[in-house]
């Protein structure tokens, strides 16, 4: 059955099906970390919602080049137009290259993105190497009249595009209002006007990161990157820009200005935008300093967890509420995510078990085909993965039913429903079992209790009540939960 993918397109305020406009081939470029501190939450809901639609768009059959950039230089202390280069500035604090910076974060984001079981980019650009595209970005715009050269500095001309184009579009402001939210900043009366953000920057002395350029040494303004490395990798036209909502303006709508005043019309055909992780309704951020690492959330190290959480656990979390939505963070919420994935492991394991009968019910047959329909429908209706989880938990009452003897069914049908599961929960949502690198150990592990388990079998068949009731009561003491069927026992360890 084809599907088509219905997404809400933060430029339209509303939803649109997702036609590529080379099908089967999409261009998605998603704004990636600034590598100048430990990855948060926060920087999990962007990574993970767009894995989710990277993931998706692949199995519908597209063949999907994503690219995700990495912010290593250009982003400043306060705005993008004063201050100092976070890295460069963490750099000369430690006494370090900034380089060694980027490579010491980047290593450790990585890492937790392989934690979250993210997968990677087809192509991770950072913005130190791809000087030469954002000077040639920034000459365009010169030559096309949108631009000013002011102490070495170069500025986009905000008001003069506005006459020509709309400012604004995205986040759906108009000038007057911009203006009147962009405070004077010391050292900025070299700008036209307060609104004005700069596409190249004059290196002072004391900056570290400089890079030789028309107009002097210097460095490239924020903005320049994502628009520079998408052209480049996507072309001058492509499907799909994505990143946080706090990115909407000014950063994206600098983007759609930049893009149109080098090239006459709009790169991007579709913005998608996340919501924010909050804690206690505020935004979580480095900015506010309220923010939680993930290796805190992984170790439990942080004040306000009251455990650690696995990655797997952070993953469904977030998974849970609509890419669109706002996410509170809660420790009763972690804990409760726990539960629930805990529960839909257990029922994909509980498949396992199951034996098949020469025929099942029609009622099982037309569940399994409905459960696979409906997660279909939600994932097509803008990534709605709640709604999907909502369905598995769903069918984890089948396979229960189908376990305690009140249902039967088919090799057939059995395989449909392993496979629908694997599909969504593995494949689509992402999710995997914990401490899958650990798989060997687990088997042995698995096949030592089952021995005990059979010699409490033989200890009941022989009426050896002593036998049978330590072995189980061993067991349960170490965490263990027995439980006794028709055909023996089946066992789990409680998390």
């Amino acid at each position: 059955m084809e599907q088509q993918l219905t997404i809400y397109n933060t430029l339209d305020r509303k939803k649109e099906l997702f036609i590529p406009l080379h099908a089967p081939h999409v261009g998605m470029y998603v704004c990636g970390p600034t590598v100048y501190g430990d990855a948060h939450l926060g920087h999990a809901r962007p990574a993970i919602t767009f894995d989710l639609l990277f993931r998706y768009l692949t199995h519908l059959g597209y063949k999907v080049r994503y690219v995700r950039n990495i912010t290593d230089v250009g982003h400043l202390e306060h705005d993008a137009d004063e201050g100092e280069d976070k890295i460069a500035k963490k750099a000369r604090l430690e006494q370090l290259e900034p380089m060694e910076v980027v490579q010491y974060y980047l290593n450790r984001y990585h890492k937790a993105m392989d934690a979250l079981n993210v997968l990677p980019p087809s192509i991770e650009p950072h913005a130190s190497g791809h000087i030469i595209e954002q000077i040639e970005l920034v000459k365009e715009i010169l030559a096309n009249g949108y631009a000013y050269e002011s102490e070495g500095s170069i500025y986009f001309d905000v008001a003069k595009y506005n006459k020509d184009h709309h400012y604004g579009k995205l986040s759906g402001r108009n000038l007057d209002d911009v203006l009147n939210t962009t405070r004077d900043l010391d050292g900025q009366s070299e700008k036209h006007n307060p609104a004005d953000f700069a596409l190249w920057k004059n290196a002072q002395p004391e900056h570290i990161m400089r890079w030789p350029s028309p107009w002097g040494n210097g460095f490239p303004g924020w903005h320049c990157e994502c628009t520079a490395m998408g052209k480049k990798y996507l072309g001058e036209h492509f499907d799909i820009h994505g990143g946080g909502m706090d990115l909407i303006f000014p950063h994206h709508e600098c983007e759609i200005a930049q893009s149109i005043a080098s090239q006459g019309d709009d790169m991007v055909h579709y913005w998608m935008h996340n919501n924010m992780i909050t804690i206690n309704g505020t935004k979580m951020g480095k900015s506010l300093g309220n923010f939680i690492t993930l290796d805190e959330f992984f170790s439990g190290t942080h004040e306000l967890l009251a455990q650690a959480y696995t990655p797997m656990t952070i993953r469904f979390f977030i998974l849970q509420a609509q890419y669109r939505s706002t996410v509170d963070f809660s420790n009763e919420a972690l804990q409760a995510s726990e539960k629930g994935l805990n529960r839909l492991m257990d029922a994909i394991n509980a498949l396992h078990k199951i034996t098949p009968n020469d025929s099942s019910s029609a009622q099982v047959a037309s569940e399994i085909k409905a459960l696979r329909e409906k997660c279909y429908e939600a994932m097509n209706d803008d990534l709605n993965s709640p709604i999907v989880i909502a369905h598995l938990f769903d069918g984890t009452k089948l396979i229960n039913n189908i376990i305690a003897g009140n249902a039967t069914i088919t090799s057939e049908d059995l395989e449909l429903l392993k496979e629908t599961f694997h599909l969504f929960c593995f494949d689509i949502l992402g999710l995997k079992e914990e401490n899958s690198s650990n798989a060997d150990r687990e088997i042995a592990f698995g096949k030592v209790v089952d021995m005990l388990l059979e010699e409490r079998l033989k200890a009941k068949k022989n009426k050896d009540w002593a036998t049978s009731d330590k072995i189980r009561n061993e067991l349960t003491a170490l965490g263990f939960e027995i439980k006794d069927t028709k055909d023996g026992c089946d066992w789990k360890l409680n998390k």
